[in-house]
């Protein structure tokens, strides 16, 4: 009776009670499979072991049933030689065999409401199992979610933003500084840039400039000296 007990209070269980009362759902529901997963077992194999006793019950039958037509016939031979001694007493063995296999045929009665309840229970567990297996799956994925949720938010906190933006910061700063190495390069390098040489060209012309002044007024300084 205990496989029975045992088998009904799974089914009668209220999986959403024991989930929301368990500290770890996800933990509660795989100690609830894994014993709807062994019951399981043992009801199978209970009622293999009814199918096996079931059938050798029936040989026993089969055999008794043989056997009252074998006293039969020997209690119809002894009648027919005038002997009703052995015919009463074969017919005493007819009897007793016919009693023995009205016995085990109730025997076998109770074990076909057996098997009956076993197919029963064994169709219950397994939906069960399959709704079980369902609120596992569910439950795994919202803990999933809760626990992307909470890496989310610890993520977008204020101090972890602050300390990201810091790094941006610093990265920024490294590239300025890398930049300015680079300008300076260029500048150590010591070719002259488009705007140094055209700057140059413009002091030359003012140099040929003031130039040519001084010359026209040495020139007009000799003149009036020759005359």
């Amino acid at each position: 009776m205990g496989i029975f007990s045992r088998t009904r209070d799974i089914i009668a269980a209220n999986f959403n009670d024991m989930l929301d009362k368990a500290d770890d759902p996800s933990k509660m529901i795989r100690m609830i499979i894994l014993e709807m997963e062994e019951t399981l077992v043992e009801v199978r194999a209970s009622a293999a072991r009814t199918i096996a006793d079931q059938k050798e019950m029936h040989r026993h039958v089969v055999k008794l049933d043989r056997l009252q037509a074998d006293w039969g016939e020997k209690a119809q031979l002894a009648l027919s030689k005038d002997r009703e001694d052995l015919a009463r007493a074969a017919l005493v063995e007819k009897k007793k065999a016919a009693g023995m296999g009205d016995q085990l045929k109730a025997e076998i009665a109770v074990l076909d409401d057996a098997l009956r309840a076993y197919e029963a229970d064994i169709a219950k567990l397994q939906h069960r199992l399959r709704e079980a297996r369902s609120r596992q799956s569910q439950i795994a994925a919202r803990l999933e979610s809760a626990e992307n949720r909470v890496k989310l938010r610890t993520l977008m906190s204020t101090e972890r933003t602050d300390e990201a933006l810091a790094k941006f910061d610093q990265l920024e700063r490294r590239v300025d500084y890398a930049e300015g190495r680079a300008e300076a390069l260029d500048i150590a390098s010591g070719g002259p840039s488009l705007s140094d040489e055209i700057a140059a060209l413009e002091g030359a012309d003012a140099i040929d400039d003031e130039l040519a002044e001084m010359k026209k007024a040495l020139g007009k300084s000799g003149a009036k000296k020759g005359e």
